[in-house]
């Protein structure tokens, strides 16, 4: 069984720990991270780093904004992530999307609601086809919230596969 002590959660731009993704994930992997967030990519990214550290076998799982930082940081140190997880990632910021980085190949799983009206879906599928070479990428009937899709996931398999 995996460490949920190596799991953490990142919670998208106006959000936080408190949020219902972070409630069902602390319900259902216990010792999962789930810290707070604040401030510009720049600022989130600096508050990130020290809670990772220099530890590998982590898992990932970003929301939004949450997943740009979960990406971001994935591409910066593959070393360090054994999967990650992206819920209606940003990536189709210009922070990402108009410097992407190169390829990694770390299993990733994308989860993009067909009615995502914050996040456009093909955009972020394009990009996140070219830079993740080891990518399963679900569209849902669903919106950037993702509130149905995340209640009905089986998460144990999906985090733990």
């Amino acid at each position: 069984m995996l460490a949920s002590s190596r799991i953490i959660f990142l919670h998208g731009l106006d959000s936080s720990s408190q949020s219902e993704k972070a409630i069902l994930l602390r319900g259902l992997f216990p010792g999962i991270s789930t810290p707070d967030f604040s401030g510009t990519l720049a600022e989130r990214m600096a508050q990130l780093y020290p809670i990772l550290g220099q530890k590998t076998g982590w898992t990932i799982i970003g929301s939004s904004f949450g997943g740009l930082m979960g990406a971001l940081f994935t591409c910066q140190h593959p070393e360090q992530v054994r999967k990650l997880v992206l819920l209606a990632p940003a990536l189709s910021l210009p922070e990402f999307a108009n410097h992407p980085p190169a390829s990694v190949s770390v299993p990733t799983v994308v989860i993009h609601g067909t009615q995502d009206d914050v996040v456009p879906l093909e955009p972020v599928r394009k990009l996140a086809e070219k830079i993740f070479t080891n990518l399963t990428y679900h569209v849902v009937d669903d919106d950037h919230r993702l509130h149905h899709t995340a209640r009905a996931l089986d998460w144990l398999t999906l985090v733990e596969k």
